[in-house]
């Protein structure tokens, strides 16, 4: 019997296990694939939203504001990459200045500081000297920032994890039965017994609600595409840009990455099927061309991959976070879109306050906060790096080339707790594989270092779980 469950290892799911595993609970965190991070939170924008753009009032407003003033010291508690690199809302007509300050009016009374200014073009282009022709001033928002989306959830999970929390992976919940004190989740692993359950499951949180719910939710997944350059077109611009809403739409954002790329993106498709996560030709030609407005030079034969995210849009527009009305001990944390990746930590404040209401547990006073990365061996300079060789040689032995990962950094995410069990895995715990050459040099080493290390023969490895197998068998016998 667990105290609570948490349905989802998204960035939502993972927040709230964190900040729940400061008290004395049995928590269990359910995840129908193989690793965290594999929804929405491994394909977004990796933005932290300054907060100007909700509306007043909503649960985005307050918990977007909320979580932007959170993240520098989640970065020096848990150690992932972040970076406040400002953001630019850009506007591409004169007689629409005005919505410019109507924004920055906005975010003062969302709780931003009152640092945001009003640029004209020739103070814009102090800033980004690449912006486009069009761009006839802009919304200055220092609070603005970056995220490693993955790495982000990476690390809220693991300190989870080292706090207390279990986590079951490939464990699908089928069914959920409410009885007098308890619910119980049929899954495709067995029954789970909770006192209370947190429905954090991106697109699919609408079913679980429903399950349980006379009062239904409505889940439209939001299909965005994106394109990611090569680092060489990463320092293009150095801060965020924004399109200024208009009548057309949202337009579309640029924006480096703390790892140096250039991401531009995403396009804004509602579409029924809450697993179609293909890229189209059609929704990529889109984003590069509405990018154009934004900044020139963009170097359209520089993109190394191309990926799509669906967004969990509820038909309401807003975030709907709580107890269900006529659900006693079901708590939804459901419609998480943007500004949720930025939202996140403080959602995690939020449903917590609701479970302790509820149950009143103690403090767990052996609560540590701290989690270290692993060391990354291409952000240190070549004493620090002769000085971890020494302790370990394995950092001595490059795998991924171009993004200069050690054999050491890989091993260390296969091993660490929650540790990598996919190609995927180490990609995203230690950028194997996310350089120009998308893996095609890296791949191989890898999959035999996951064979070592699971125990587990080399067609048994896949790329994200499930049957992505990446080899199927022999071309021919060993040569004896």
């Amino acid at each position: 019997m667990f105290d609570i469950t948490i349905i989802g290892a998204g960035v939502t799911g993972c927040a709230i296990a964190r900040e729940l595993s400061k008290y004395k609970l049995k928590i269990c965190v359910l995840e129908k694939e193989i690793d965290v991070a594999c929804g929405t939170s491994k394909a977004n924008s990796g933005i932290v939203h300054a907060g100007e753009d909700p509306i007043p009032g909503t649960l985005k407003a307050k918990l977007n504001v909320r979580a932007n003033k959170m993240y520098d010291k989640l970065k020096e508690e848990l150690d992932f990459p972040f970076k406040r690199n400002e953001s630019l809302v850009l506007c591409f007509d004169e007689n629409d200045i005005d919505k410019l300050e109507a924004l920055r009016q906005r975010g003062i009374k969302n709780g931003i500081p009152d640092t945001m200014e009003v640029l004209n073009r020739e103070e814009a282009l102090k800033l980004e000297p690449n912006l486009a022709d069009g761009v006839v001033a802009v919304l200055r928002l220092p609070t603005g920032g970056i995220v490693c989306p993955y790495e982000f959830t990476i690390a809220l999970a693991e300190n989870a994890y080292m706090n207390g929390v279990e986590f079951k992976f490939e464990t699908e919940v089928q069914e959920i039965e409410k009885l007098e004190d308890e619910y119980r989740l049929k899954t495709n692993k067995g029954t789970i017994q909770t006192k209370l359950v947190i429905n954090a499951a991106g697109v699919h949180a609408d079913e679980f609600n429903n399950m349980v719910s006379n009062k239904k939710i409505k889940i439209i997944p939001r299909k965005g595409e994106y394109c990611l350059f090569d680092k060489s077109a990463g320092n293009l611009i150095s801060r965020t840009l924004f399109q200024l809403p208009t009548k057309m739409g949202k337009g579309v954002l640029v924006t480096p990455t703390v790892d140096g790329n250039l991401l531009i993106g995403p396009s804004s498709v509602d579409i029924d099927n809450k697993e179609n996560v293909n890229t189209t030709r059609e929704g990529i030609d889109s984003i590069l061309e509405k990018s154009k407005k934004s900044v020139k030079g963009v170097p359209m034969r520089q993109v190394i991959t191309s990926f799509t995210g669906l967004r969990a849009h509820e038909v309401d527009s807003d975030f709907i976070i709580g107890e269900v009305e006529d659900a006693n001990n079901f708590i939804n944390a459901a419609g998480i879109e943007s500004p949720g990746l930025t939202s996140a930590p403080a959602i995690g404040e939020m449903v917590a306050d609701i479970v302790v209401e509820k149950l009143s547990p103690e403090k767990n006073e052996k609560f540590n906060p701290i989690r270290k990365d692993i060391p990354k061996f291409r952000e240190m300079n070549n004493e620090e790096r002769r000085k971890l060789i020494q302790e370990n040689a394995d950092y001595g032995k490059i795998v991924c080339r171009c993004e200069t990962v050690t054999e050491g950094e890989i091993l260390n995410a296969i091993r660490r707790p929650l540790g990598a069990r996919t190609l995927d895995g180490v990609k995203r715990r230690t950028r194997a594989g996310m350089g120009r050459c998308q893996s095609g040099f890296c791949s191989n080493r890898i999959v035999e270092l996951l064979a070592r290390e699971l125990n587990i023969p080399r067609t048994e490895v896949t790329k994200y779980g499930r049957k992505s197998n990446v080899l199927t068998g022999k071309i021919k016998e060993d040569i004896k």
